[in-house]
């Protein structure tokens, strides 16, 4: 991979969509947001895996390790049903949990809907990636990043992963002025 090439992952966890049972609505929600927000190319990396917490390290792992996504997201799997396990295998495969994250996506959602406390979405670091997980449902997704995205450009920054820059008039990044690359 050539060091300035932007690579995203993209994780939906559903049992039913992996066996094509269902349409993955949260993958393709995922990806256009991202499309919206980055003003920079980049290149998805899209993945549809069963709500299997090992399954879910892995393809985590391969995302960050192998394919060097200097962003994750993710989606499905963050509920307080017994196969909802999506925040197990992000936290096992962290290095450091962000919580402010997964504050600030409730805190936001809870604005839509009161059932918004029993999502249990976490957010962290794997080397120079950084892992979000995010709610199942389309316009959830588009609400959790538009709270969260401003942090995302720079906290990508501080883990040493590339340079992500914002379609301003749809998101608009905060960074320190030192932060800030000139043109």
């Amino acid at each position: 991979m050539q060091k300035d090439e932007i690579k995203i992952g993209f994780v939906t966890v559903s049992d039913r969509a992996s066996r094509g049972e269902y349409e993955d609505l949260g993958g393709p929600a995922m990806q256009a947001w991202i499309s919206d927000a980055l003003s920079n190319e980049w290149t998805a990396v899209a993945r549809v895996i069963a709500d299997e917490q090992d399954l879910i390290e892995a393809t985590l792992k391969e995302l960050a390790d192998e394919h060097q996504c200097g962003l994750i997201l993710t989606t499905g799997g963050t509920g307080p049903a017994k196969r909802d396990v999506t925040p197990e295998a992000t936290e096992a495969v962290c290095d450091k949990i962000l919580d402010g994250f997964a504050e600030q996506m409730r805190a936001v959602s809870l604005k839509y809907v009161p059932t918004a406390i029993l999502s249990r979405q976490i957010a962290g670091t794997r080397g120079a990636s950084l892992i979000i997980n995010l709610p199942g449902k389309p316009s959830a997704i588009g609400e959790c990043l538009e709270a969260v995205f401003p942090a995302v450009p720079y906290c990508v920054d501080l883990i040493d992963g590339p340079y992500l820059e914002t379609n301003e008039s749809f998101v608009k990044a905060f960074r320190p002025k030192h932060a800030i690359k000139k043109g």
